[in-house]
């Protein structure tokens, strides 16, 4: 195993250097494919959520791997790797299964415990099995990872230490109340439809908004999640709308919440403003939606973008810097809040500007990550950190032992071969010998051989599944002089029907 992760995530880059590296679906693929090609990967998968971007995959050569996953990801990222490459971490080898299976539990997670996670590392294997870039080692890495999940969310308490990003989100914008009194008899505009999206509709329909409308580019999709909270029991009223007519619903939304793929931003400040009615915007700035690629340049809201947004707003209003200023940072104790916005979305679909308009409350991904870093930690995180452990040196002495396998079928094989090639001789030397003492003779040897192989081979592959045992295979091919290539074929031969027995596994 040369298990190779190279990624950034919200403990290593700030927000603005991970919303400008995201990766859409298109460009993940891409990655993937351009990752089997390059000369040191020969699986790969890639992991990308809204604070995470990882690469994983089989490397033969530890130095050429990390290069060219670094320069893969800046390539397909757009950030160049010289500003990248101080936000990236390297995991090797068991330290890189100790990882993913740590995220699998959500102890990497913004929020911690957060069962996510999961569902977000399973579409990351769909993704390579579909794409054929997942071979044997990370087709057993990432269903371990799920399995190791599921197992600290079931065996301990960890669920108690974090919940989803979505539920995180709604009590921070909640400002101490409980979600379900803030949201009761609250007016719910959902952008997007994806599972994001999905869980912050089903969130907020549980906690007793009086209305859910669904908004997303593909209008079916919207529909079916619209159907699908209709049928779930709740109370709230869901329908779907097409995307033209966000601007006219969000007059009449109390929350927002946005979870798109879009590049650019979904909605403008000039357009929170107008709905909010503190001010109409000039006839330029009045669509609200963002996808051309022009706008993409200003996700993440840079300077420029924040000063021209907050020179219209002061304009409209008739205030001067020193009134803007005292705004700054949100809606502060005292003020009214009559629209509450969350952006899960990576890059941001909501301008970070939002924050400068009265009676405007928003809460992003950097909020998310400010906050979190002071959310307490359960008892129950030490035990699923035991639960890691244990499971990294249990998948590692899998491993290893399934290294040496081949190298003892290839040996009992080549034992075979010599019993038949003996009673073959003892045949030409005593033709008249009857079948049941040809048979006796045949069990005789076999038993034999048998016995001579049965300790050293089980001893072995004790010895290959302990750290550093990779060794021994190598010493037992020597000492039994065994051909490379009849080891090889037996590998090739395990794979394809481990291939057949599971339907799901995706083919390097």
């Amino acid at each position: 195993m040369s298990l190779l992760v190279v990624g950034l995530s919200h403990r290593s880059a700030p927000v603005s250097v991970l919303e400008r590296a995201a990766l859409s679906v298109d460009a993940q693929a891409k990655l993937l494919q351009d990752t089997l090609a390059a000369e040191p990967a020969a699986e790969a998968a890639v992991l990308a959520t809204c604070n995470r971007i990882e690469l994983y995959a089989d490397v033969d050569k530890f130095h050429a791997g990390v290069a060219e996953l670094s320069t893969l990801l800046a390539q397909h990222s757009g950030v160049g790797l010289e500003e990248l490459t101080p936000y990236l971490y390297v995991h090797y080898e068991d330290r890189a299964v100790h990882h993913l299976f740590s995220v699998a539990c959500g102890l990497d997670s913004m929020v911690v415990g957060e069962g996510q996670i999961l569902g977000q590392i399973k579409d990351a294997l769909a993704r390579s099995q579909e794409l054929h870039t997942a071979g044997k080692l990370l087709n057993d890495l990432f269903q371990q990872a799920l399995r190791v999940g599921k197992r600290a969310h079931s065996e301990t308490g960890i669920d108690r230490a974090g919940q989803s990003l979505v539920t995180f989100g709604l009590e921070q914008l909640a400002a101490g109340a409980p979600v379900e009194a803030w949201a009761e008899g609250k007016r719910a505009l959902v952008i997007g439809a994806g599972s994001m999206s999905s869980l912050a509709a089903a969130t907020l329909a549980r906690a007793g908004v009086r209305e859910l409308v669904i908004a997303n580019r593909t209008e079916e999709r919207a529909r079916r999640l619209a159907e699908i909270l209709t049928d779930s029991g709740t109370e709230a009223l869901a329908r779907a709308v097409p995307m033209a007519d966000v601007a006219d619903e969000l007059t009449r939304a109390d929350v927002v919440v946005s979870c798109t793929g879009a590049t650019g931003l979904v909605l403008t400040a000039e357009a929170v403003a107008a709905a909010v009615g503190r001010a109409t915007p000039p006839p330029a700035v009045r669509d609200t939606l963002a996808p051309s690629a022009d706008q993409a340049g200003t996700t993440g809201g840079d300077a420029t973008g924040f000063e021209q947004h907050a020179a219209w707003l002061e304009n409209a209003r008739g205030e001067g810097p020193a009134q803007a200023a005292a705004r700054d940072g949100g809606a502060p104790e005292g003020r009214t809040t009559s629209l509450a916005l969350l952006d899960l979305a990576m890059p941001r679909d909501i301008d970070a500007a939002v924050h400068r308009i009265d009676g405007v409350r928003l809460v992003d991904i950097e909020s998310l990550a400010e906050a979190s870093a002071d959310a307490p930690m359960a008892d129950d995180v030490e035990k699923v950190r035991g639960i890691v452990h244990d499971e990294v040196a249990a998948f590692g002495a899998a491993q290893r032992a399934a290294h040496i396998t081949p190298t003892v079928v290839a040996l009992r094989t080549m034992a075979a071969d010599v019993v038949a090639g003996e009673m073959a001789r003892l045949e030409g030397r005593l033709p008249g010998l009857e079948d049941k003492q040809r048979a006796e003779i045949t069990q005789t040897v076999r038993r034999v051989v048998d016995k001579l192989l049965h300790a050293p081979t089980v001893r072995v592959k004790q010895l290959a599944s302990e750290p550093g045992g990779a060794g021994y295979a190598d010493a037992l091919r020597t000492l039994f002089d065994l051909d490379p290539q009849t080891v090889a074929a037996v590998s090739r031969a395990d794979h394809m029907n481990n291939e057949n027995d599971d339907p799901n596994r995706g083919r390097a």
